[in-house]
C-alpha cells in the first residue's frame, strides 16, 4: 500500500498493491493491522455502495456533529472526479478543497476524515464504493452547494445532472453563518 499526503492534513491517497498474473489480479482494499503500520486509525461502522450515471453530480454532503463520518472511497467501476472540502473550522485549510480522480483501472483511494464535505461526479457510468466510520444519521445529513463561488471548483464537467436536494443546499456563507464564523 502507497500512501499519499496530500496538502490538506488528514486527506489521502491510497494506491493498494495489485498482484497481477494471467489470471487478473488480487489486492487488499482494507486490512485493519495494515492500515495501522501506516498510522491510519479508523473504525469502519457502515458500508455503502452507490452507482452513478455518467455526469451525476452527488454533493458536496456532509453529517453536522456529532455524527460526522469519516469515508475511505474508491471506485469498483468506471471513473470519478472525488472531492473534499475542509469544513473543520480551526483549520488552516478551513474552506479548502481537494480533488483527485478516482478509477477502476488504478483502484487509488481516497480517506476523507470526519469534518469534510464530500462530493463527486462521474466521468463515465461508475459504481463508487465507500467505508464509514459512522452510521448515517438522517437528522445530521447536510450538505453544501457545488458551485460555491467560494469554493471555486473546477469540475471538469459542463451540465452536471443533480438532484433537487443538492441543487437547494445551502452556501459556504449560510454554512459559515449558522456556525457563527461571520
Amino acid at each position: 500500500m502507497i500512501l499519499k499526503e496530500t496538502e490538506i492534513a488528514g486527506l489521502i491517497e491510497l494506491h493498494p498493491t495489485l498482484l497481477n498474473d494471467d489470471r487478473g489480479w488480487f489486492m487488499e482494499s482494507y486490512n485493519k493491522a495494515t492500515f495501522a503500520k501506516l498510522n491510519l486509525h479508523m473504525d469502519f461502522v457502515q458500508d455503502n455502495l452507490s452507482f452513478s450515471k455518467a455526469g451525476v453530480m452527488r454533493g458536496l454532503h456532509f453529517q453536522n456533529k456529532p455524527y460526522e463520518q469519516g469515508k475511505l472511497v474508491k471506485v469498483i467501476a468506471g471513473e470519478v472526479l472525488d472531492v473534499a472540502v475542509d469544513l473543520r473550522p480551526d483549520s488552516t485549510t478551513f474552506g479548502r478543497h481537494y480533488k483527485v480522480v478516482l478509477t477502476a483501472g488504478q483502484q487509488n483511494m481516497f480517506y476523507i476524515p470526519e469534518g469534510f464535505a464530500h462530493g463527486f461526479v462521474a466521468l463515465s457510468d461508475a459504481y463508487l464504493f465507500y467505508k464509514c466510520t459512522r452510521n448515517y444519521h438522517h437528522p445530521a445529513d447536510s450538505g453544501i452547494r457545488f458551485d460555491d463561488p467560494d469554493f471555486n471548483i473546477d469540475w471538469g464537467v459542463a451540465n452536471p445532472i443533480i438532484s433537487e436536494k443538492d441543487k437547494n443546499l445551502q452556501s459556504f456563507k449560510a454554512y459559515k453563518s449558522a456556525l457563527g464564523l461571520l
